[in-house]
């Protein structure tokens, strides 16, 4: 399957899930990952490889590390190819002032959001998929 398209189906059936477990960023200008992380997320710039990770294993491993955020997947299978979906939910977060980093990923859209927002983003998220106007086709 390659997942949905249609943001109508997206909206009513991205079932946000707030995780319970603290995430951050932290960056390697070697290129390195050190010994003790298991990222959740990498990527490679030209700067460093980016890599997020649980705040438990940055602190175990002494890394430097910035932005403390929960993480809300929207469990339905979004396609790489739809169109709009994450620039809806950005701009509901934003119009709310809640700060988002989004990953999207072969079978879903990871949000991350700032500790202290996390159930106010996890709250708009569930209403926006409840008051969707149109129904699942």
């Amino acid at each position: 399957m390659s997942g949905e398209k249609n943001q109508i189906r997206l909206q009513q059936m991205m079932a946000p899930d707030l995780r319970p477990e603290t995430y951050v960023y932290c960056t390697f200008p070697d290129q390195r990952l050190p010994i003790g992380l298991d990222p959740i997320c990498t990527f490679r710039e030209a700067e460093g490889l980016t890599a997020i990770v649980e705040q438990s294993q940055a602190v175990r491993a002494n890394v430097k590390h910035i932005f403390e955020a929960k993480l809300i997947t929207l469990t339905v299978h979004s396609s790489l190819e739809a169109i709009g979906f994450l620039a809806m939910i950005s701009t509901h977060l934003a119009k709310a002032g809640i700060p988002c980093n989004a990953v999207a990923a072969y079978h879903h859209d990871h949000l991350f959001i700032p500790v202290d927002r996390a159930d106010d983003a996890f709250s708009l998220l569930e209403s926006l998929s409840q008051s969707s106007p149109h129904a699942v086709a």
